[in-house]
């Protein structure tokens, strides 16, 4: 590892670097290949910077009781905010997360280190692969299953199907909340495709996102939410008040809209998600 906090990584190949936040003392930003992934605050973890991340937090703020301890599982690992956060949140969480690349965790742990008390257990290797190596009690129990998996600036092939979402759903308690980072661009046909294939696993489903990014005027982040249960309509009024804005929330016969136009990914039909362009979210190199 290099005195500039960076590190090559194995699988991808992409060059992986933390860099200070110029703006937000004790605050770093994790990019890798030019694209910003994970924005840490060391000295309050329960800030969370991205807006889709903020969507993620704040619905992990209305399972079960507020503070209570939830089983979760990470699906990508990247400067583990999520997993920071509900260690703060939530004290006693069991976490597993699941990386591929062992480089990127030993960078974090290195220079961003988990906060003292955190229960996360890391599984390195292929997150669809190794689902079904996780240990047999974990099947059913998870409260909470994020899927926040990117090569660079695109979600593998792989892990967009049925199939995989099939596989991923199994750790899920009756009532556990599986969020999933989606990013896309106009004419949303990825973002759609992803909301019809998850809805056909877990049939209660919506979508957080920014007005414009819905509307399908700019390239962004998409949080599906799904559940084999009910999604509770309390949380609706709760998950706009909390922001952050313009915000919308597809529930419902409008998200049945949204998801009608996309077609259901199978293994057979994976593509990676669309690149963005270079612009929208990456930076040059050594900035």
């Amino acid at each position: 590892m290099s005195d500039d906090h960076s590190v090559i990584l194995k699988h991808s190949g992409y060059r992986a670097v933390i860099e200070p936040d110029r703006f937000v003392p004790g605050a770093y930003e994790l990019v890798v290949d030019g694209t910003p992934q994970s924005h840490v605050n060391l000295e309050d973890p329960t800030q969370l910077f991205f807006e889709y991340i903020q969507r993620m937090g704040n619905v992990i703020d209305l399972i079960g009781d507020p503070g209570e301890p939830i089983t979760a599982v990470h699906l990508g690992a990247g400067a583990m905010t999520l997993p920071r956060y509900i260690g703060a949140t939530r004290p006693g969480s069991r976490q597993q997360v699941i990386e591929l690349e062992p480089g990127l965790v030993e960078l974090v742990r290195s220079v961003l280190p988990l906060p003292r008390g955190t229960d996360v257990r890391v599984r390195y290797g292929d997150a669809r692969e190794t689902l079904g190596r996780l240990p047999a009690g974990l099947v059913g129990t998870a409260d909470l299953v994020v899927v926040d998996i990117f090569s660079g600036a695109r979600t593998p092939a792989h892990v967009t199907s049925q199939e995989f979402y099939t596989e991923a759903a199994r750790l899920l308690s009756p009532t556990g909340i599986m969020l999933v980072n989606v990013a896309d661009g106009p004419p949303l046909r990825f973002a759609k495709s992803q909301a019809a294939t998850l809805a056909q696993v877990l049939p209660h489903a919506g979508v957080l996102a920014e007005t414009q990014v819905v509307k399908g005027r700019r390239f962004g982040n998409f949080v599906l939410v799904a559940s084999a249960a009910p999604l509770p309509e309390k949380w609706l009024p709760r998950l706009m008040a909390a922001g952050p804005y313009p915000a919308v929330a597809v529930l419902g016969s409008e998200f049945e809209e949204f998801a009608r136009a996309g077609l259901i990914v199978t293994d057979a039909t994976a593509t990676p998600s669309p690149p963005p362009m270079r612009s929208i979210f990456q930076v040059k190199p050594g900035k």
